[in-house]
């Protein structure tokens, strides 16, 4: 299985000299297994170079969408191979209470916002809403399971050539932190999770667990995130307990914030580092970069 980063920001792009290493384009990432079959998960701003690298032939793929807010979707109407005939695009998303998925797509490309409508599109376009749920793209296992976050949102768990990927964004701790009072990395290298708190971050440590690459939001630090609960994101000390607990391999910091440069964010790298080895842990941990690929 092969990955690339596409997009890693988060909420707005944040192009420019201060985060060219890990870039400045929304959230999107390309899956693609050995049996070819490809995987874009979100449709930030990201995707846009995706869609350019695919051109000029036909593009079949399942777009997986953790959820329809700006940054993880307003790439889509820039995406090349939606306007290539005999492109074939699947879009999943999670199911919303009062919207389909398609006008929920439609809306952004009304033209009152863009001159050119889904109507428009010469790809031929399907869509499957999701709840937590398995199913099967060729060779890949794809299994979903609920965020949370401030609006409906799924994490997605693709399983192919032997090898496990999963993706977190938008998710933040269902209490201020993973534990009852606080946690140092040496206690959570010894497994303690009889201190975790509520059962939805059990759940998700569970789903995770043992995955080759855990991609997850990360956009803020402790110090930070008490001034942004209930914004729907994660930080450093959290996001790496779940990746100790769930025995994932690697991580991979995402959704960097748009006020983080470059050197910000290698520090939150190095924090992340700190409290595995603290741990006793061989948890691998960088920040995810736009172009940045990896083979698992």
């Amino acid at each position: 299985m092969r990955v690339r980063f596409w997009g890693t920001r988060g909420s707005i792009p944040s192009p420019g000299p201060a985060t060219v290493r890990y870039g400045g384009n929304c959230a999107c990432v390309e899956v693609r297994t050995s049996a070819d079959e490809l995987f874009i998960i979100d449709a930030g701003t990201g995707i846009r170079g995706l869609g350019l690298a695919l051109l000029p032939d036909p593009v079949s793929a399942h777009i997986l969408l953790s959820h329809t807010h700006w940054d993880h979707i307003s790439g889509f109407p820039f995406f090349p191979p939606a306007y290539v005939a005999g492109s074939s695009l699947t879009i999943c998303a999670p199911r919303h209470k009062d919207k389909r998925l398609e006008d929920v797509m439609a809306g952004q490309m009304e033209y009152t916002y863009f001159p050119v409508t889904l109507a428009d599109i010469a790809a031929h376009l399907s869509y499957r809403e999701l709840r937590e749920e398995c199913f099967r793209v060729g060779s890949a296992t794809v299994t979903t399971h609920y965020l949370n976050h401030t609006s409906v949102c799924i994490g997605y768990r693709i399983e192919a050539d032997g090898r496990s990927l999963v993706y977190v964004s938008d998710h933040e701790p269902y209490g201020m932190g993973l534990f009852r009072g606080s946690m140092d990395g040496a206690a959570v290298g010894r497994g303690l999770r009889d201190g975790i708190e509520h059962d939805g971050d059990q759940r998700l440590i569970d789903w995770i667990d043992g995955a080759d690459l855990l991609i997850q939001d990360t956009q803020y630090t402790p110090e930070e995130y008490p001034s942004k609960v209930g914004w729907g994101h994660g930080s450093t000390d959290y996001v790496t307990d779940v990746a100790l607990l769930s025995r994932a391999r690697r991580l991979a910091l995402f959704h960097h914030d748009p006020l983080h440069d470059d050197e910000f964010v290698d520090r939150m790298v190095e924090h992340c580092r700190g409290r595995a080895a603290e741990a006793g842990s061989s948890l691998e941990v960088f920040g995810a970069a736009e172009g940045q690929g990896l083979v698992l």
